[in-house]
């Protein structure tokens, strides 16, 4: 999906929500792990309930990861039923990798080709050479750690640099944006830290914005767009648990696209007051 696609879809949607499928086992109702693929049949019944509000899906790669070749078969089915039923949709695979160059060209062709996604998060502490061999495949993203949401992003992410006085997260922002263009990458901004997003917003104003962390981790998204709007958007505002596990009975899938059309509702709202749509 190329940058034109994906903001002609934002505006016949009036919504830039990302729903994560962080579908763990026992977070899912009980009934379904009488399916032959309860993982699956959650993504799809959620998919099928939310599509029309959302722009984008990110599976965290870890939630299937940790359940062997079974969770491996779970995401594949969930990506080729996304594709084949909703191919305007943005599919981004939250895996975080990032390695030496030869190391990184398999993970990005077990993204990109075996997989089929859109995009990949990829950590940029290796540097250009680690990042670089996912930047060489025409209409695909990678979406670049730049400022998380975590406890524990203060540990490095704030740490000035001696001479500039820069916090390391501005630095790797400078540096980075030089590798890729808007066209085929986007930064991951944390949106419990939306106060940063103005500063973010003058090194980085023309690139989209992977923001997570509204809902249940306490990101506000009047505030996440009041900092990190463009004139085109650019943003993607993810909520996992708020939407996907709102309920644990055979409702589920109802509660959830009740959430998810709350959230589309407010995005709207927000994208006519900046006469973006």
């Amino acid at each position: 999906m190329n940058y034109n696609q994906l903001l002609e879809n934002i505006k016949k949607k009036k919504s830039f929500l990302c729903i994560g499928l962080d579908t763990d086992l026992s977070g899912i109702p009980e009934f379904l792990l009488e399916s032959e693929d309860p993982v699956f049949e959650f993504n799809k019944r959620i998919i099928d309930a939310t599509h029309s509000y959302a722009v984008a899906y990110k599976p965290n790669i870890a939630f299937y990861e940790s359940r062997g070749s079974a969770g491996w078969v779970s995401l594949a089915k969930t990506v080729q039923y996304l594709n084949s039923r909703h191919p305007q949709i943005f599919l981004i695979a939250d895996a975080k990798r990032g390695d030496i160059g030869n190391t990184s060209k398999m993970y990005a062709k077990a993204f990109f080709e075996n997989l089929d996604f859109d995009a990949v998060t990829v950590a940029p502490y290796m540097g250009e050479d680690s990042v670089s061999p996912f930047l060489s495949y025409p209409g695909k993203w990678i979406v670049l750690l730049a400022l998380t949401s975590n406890k524990g992003a203060d540990d490095f992410q704030f740490i000035q640099d001696i001479k500039s006085h820069q916090p390391l997260f501005e630095i790797v922002l400078e540096k980075s944006k030089l590798w890729g263009t808007k066209e085929n990458m986007m930064y991951v901004v944390g949106a419990t830290k939306a106060e940063m997003l103005e500063q973010i917003r003058k090194i980085i104003p023309d690139f989209f914005l992977l923001v997570p962390g509204i809902g249940a981790q306490g990101g506000s998204l009047q505030d996440v767009a009041r900092f990190g709007l463009n004139k085109n958007c650019g943003l993607l505002v993810n909520s996992s648990r708020g939407i996907i596990y709102a309920d644990k009975s055979d409702r589920f899938a109802e509660v959830a696209a009740q959430k998810a059309g709350e959230i589309q509702q407010e995005m709207a709202s927000i994208l006519s007051e900046h006469h973006i749509l």
